[in-house]
């Protein structure tokens, strides 16, 4: 997956829902918000993006979360 080896990824998780096999979560993290940016300029995401469109059961959305654990760069 080219997202796993994009510069400032630091985790790209797929999750199912035990609920719902349709339905998905993916959780990214990147060491800042310009890494975050960059990802989403790239060839992959933008052909990713446009591929799964008519999957969507509601628009994307990202949220934001600030990390609190594991404690880095103490």
């Amino acid at each position: 997956m080219a997202s796993v080896r994009e510069p400032g990824n630091l985790r790209f998780d797929v999750l199912q829902s035990e609920e719902d096999p349709a339905r998905f979560v993916l959780y990214e993290v990147y060491v800042d918000e310009a890494a975050a940016a960059a990802h989403k300029e790239t060839d992959h995401y933008l052909r990713w993006r446009e591929k799964v469109a008519d999957w969507m059961a509601e628009p994307r959305r990202g949220v934001r979360y600030r990390g609190l654990l594991p404690v880095t760069g103490a």
